[in-house]
């Protein structure tokens, strides 16, 4: 079903944005794993809103509470239920919606295929949603740190047409280099302009959109699956189920379009005793499996759909309207769907790794 991600690791969110609450639940967790809300609330905490004045003042604490499939401490095996209840919920900011449609958002969509819609901030389709994602997400995480100490990170790289400087990612960076401004990225001097460009949007009734790069180290060689289920395309369709989204690229991704293979291809070399490549056009990844060096990919976010300007639509019937946004909402969506990035990266990750250990390590001829 469509509110369903992974195979043998799998997630099932749930909720609506303005209804009592959103979750998830969690199946093919591994049973004995230590386990408690404070494994995931830091995570969700990244996530929330009001964090900062640069995102939606919606207050929420976003505080999650395990339901399910959690025993004195530990993962029985058991679905795992977590759910975080709505408690600054403002449905009759968006009474106007009921009747008109708003441009570049999902109203329209809904109503044409399934013929009625929530219309209290976008119901199912409302970032929202993704609160279940990151708690799941969380937990994946545990379990790749504790199989083979894999760092995910995600960070800002573009704000509008503010970008990092060439190089000034080249090393890995820190969670605290991430964390140490409010827009997420890890260079201060692009980051304090980046922060300028949002707050003017902002001002002005107006959104930005821009890029977030996502960074991954320790994956071992042999993730992934040829042809249908490459590792690759399962990034890719978990990134841009993420809402707002509008781009996917790996490694080099379209600007390895204007290089020769002679200038692309990534030399393999001795690397530690293990085989590795000079260089990482490739992004980690090589037909669809990994290949045991850094997985980079780079995810597009448009600029927010809801602008406090007035934008002509349609109402119900049809005719001719004028609308202008109103409720609670980011002037760039970038700073909080890092920690979101993430939890989807370590949801694939951790699907994949499972599924290859059923695959290849658990029967030996």
């Amino acid at each position: 079903m469509p509110n369903t991600f992974g195979k043998l690791f799998t997630i099932s969110t749930w909720g609506e944005s303005h209804g009592a609450a959103v979750g998830v639940v969690l199946d093919g967790c591994p049973p004995g794993l230590p386990l408690s809300e404070a494994d995931i609330q830091p995570d969700l905490d990244r996530r929330r809103p009001g964090q900062s004045d640069l995102v939606t003042p919606r207050k929420e604490k976003d505080l999650v509470e395990i339901l399910s499939g959690v025993f004195e401490g530990k993962t029985t095996g058991a679905p795992v239920s977590m759910l975080v209840r709505n408690s600054d919920a403002r449905p009759g900011a968006y009474d106007e919606m009921r009747e008109k449609f708003r441009p570049s958002h999902a109203d329209f969509t809904y109503m044409a295929k399934y013929g009625l819609r929530d219309h209290r901030g976008g119901g199912r389709s409302s970032a929202r949603e993704t609160i279940g994602r990151v708690a799941a997400g969380a937990v994946a995480r545990k379990i790749l740190s504790l199989a083979g100490a894999v760092e995910i990170r995600a960070y800002v790289a573009r704000v509008h047409d503010i970008s990092l400087p060439p190089g000034s990612d080249d090393t890995f960076p820190s969670l605290a280099e991430v964390e140490a401004t409010p827009v997420r990225c890890p260079h201060p001097a692009t980051a304090a302009a980046m922060i300028r460009r949002i707050e003017e949007a902002r001002s002005q009734g107006d959104s930005v959109g821009g890029l977030i790069r996502c960074r991954i180290r320790g994956v071992p060689a042999g993730l992934g699956e040829p042809v249908f289920d490459r590792l690759e395309a399962d990034l890719g369709k978990a990134m841009l189920s993420l809402p707002a989204t509008k781009g996917f690229e790996v490694g080099s991704g379209f600007a390895g379009t204007l290089l020769r293979g002679s200038e692309h291809n990534d030399a393999f070399v001795p690397k530690g005793g293990k085989v590795g490549t000079a260089t990482n056009r490739s992004g980690g990844i090589q037909g669809g499996i990994s290949n045991g060096e850094e997985i980079t990919f780079t995810v597009a976010f448009k600029p927010t759909a809801t602008i406090m300007k007035p934008q002509q639509t349609v109402d119900l019937s049809g005719a001719a309207a004028e609308l202008t946004g109103r409720g609670r909402h980011d002037p760039c969506v970038l700073p909080r769907a890092v920690p979101i990035v993430e939890a989807m990266a370590a949801l694939v990750l951790l699907d994949h790794w499972m599924r290859n250990a059923a695959q290849n390590k658990t029967f030996k001829f």
